[in-house]
C-alpha cells in the first residue's frame, strides 16, 4: 500500500528539505502552502527525482478557510507522516506590531498545528503508525515575543502526545533548531548581520537528524552543539537572564539591514 506524508510550508527551508528526505524514503507528498507556481514545481521536480506520486494543496493556513481545507483532506485520506513546518516570524515589538499580524502569527504556529494534529492522530492510533514532526524553535525557551510564546506551546503540546502515545507505535517529536539558512529571516525582514558563520545551521543536516530522532523515538530534536549547549543554558539558567537574552536577540533581529 501507498505511503502519503503531508508537509506544511512545503517549497523552502525546512519544509522543502523535508519533502525531498520523504521523497527519498518512498513517501508520496501532499505539499501544501501558499504560492501555487511553486507547488506545482516543486511537485514536479520531486515526482521526476524521485519517481513518487504528489498532490499539491494551495492553502493560507492563517485563514479559517486554509485550515479547514486540511482538516478536510486529512478526515478522507490515510496520512502516515505530517510534518508541520508553516511558520512566520514578526520583526515588531508586541506593542508596536499589527494585531491582526499577532493574530496570523497564532493561527498559523499554533491553530494550524493543533488542529491537523487532532485529525490525524485518531487514523495514526487505529493504525498503531504514524509519525508526526512538529517544527519548532529553540526561541520557545526564550521571552522573544508571540513566535517565542507559540514555539513554547508546539513544544510542549508536542512532548505532552510524546508520552500519551509511548505505548504506541505512533510517533511525535518537536525540531527546534536554531538560525538555519532559508528564506525565513529574509521574508520577516530581520537583521542576521551579526550572527557569526558558526552559528548557522544546514536545513538537510538538521532535517536528516530530526527524522532519525522522530523514528527512534526521541521527544525534542536540537540539531547542532551550538544550540544544544544554549538550550541547555537557557533551560537551566535564572529566568530574568534568560528574558534579557531573549530581548537582546529580538532588538538585535529588528535592527535595519
Amino acid at each position: 500500500m501507498e505511503s502519503w506524508a503531508l508537509v506544511t510550508g512545503a517549497t523552502a527551508g525546512i519544509g522543502e528539505s523535508f519533502t525531498r528526505l520523504l521523497a527519498q524514503n518512498g513517501y508520496n507528498l501532499i505539499l501544501v502552502a501558499r504560492d501555487l507556481p511553486r507547488l506545482q514545481e516543486r511537485a514536479a521536480a520531486l515526482e521526476a527525482m524521485f519517481g513518487i506520486s504528489t498532490k499539491t494543496i494551495q492553502a493560507d493556513l492563517s485563514t479559517d478557510a486554509g485550515c479547514k481545507s486540511i482538516e478536510d483532506y486529512i478526515s478522507s485520506n490515510q496520512i502516515e507522516v505530517l510534518i508541520n513546518n508553516a511558520g512566520f516570524g514578526i520583526n515588531k515589538a508586541f506593542t508596536l506590531s499589527q494585531l491582526d499580524a499577532e493574530q496570523a502569527l497564532l493561527d498559523v504556529l499554533v491553530r494550524t498545528p493543533m488542529r491537523l494534529m487532532h485529525q490525524v492522530l485518531p487514523g495514526m492510533k487505529a493504525r498503531n503508525k504514524g509519525v508526526i514532526i512538529n517544527v519548532s524553535s529553540v526561541a520557545g525557551w526564550i521571552a522573544g515575543g508571540t513566535y517565542s510564546a507559540s514555539k513554547s506551546y508546539l513544544t510542549v503540546l508536542s512532548e505532552s502526545l510524546h508520552t500519551e502515545l509511548a505505548s504506541t507505535n505512533v510517533k511525535v517529536s518537536a525540531l527546534c533548531p536554531g538560525f538555519t539558512r532559508t528564506e525565513f529571516h529574509e521574508r520577516g525582514r530581520m537583521s542576521m548581520k551579526g550572527l557569526p558563520a558558526f552559528m548557522w545551521l544546514n536545513s538537510d543536516k538538521l532535517v536528516a537528524t530530526a527524522w532519525k530522532q522522530a523514528l527512534a523515538g526521541k521527544a525534542v530534536s536540537v540539531p547542532g552543539w551550538q544550540y544544544q549547549l544554549l538550550t541547555f543554558v537557557m533551560r537551566n539558567a535564572p529566568r530574568p537572564m534568560v528574558r534579557k537574552i531573549g530581548m537582546n536577540v529580538r532588538i538585535k533581529q529588528r535592527g535595519k539591514k
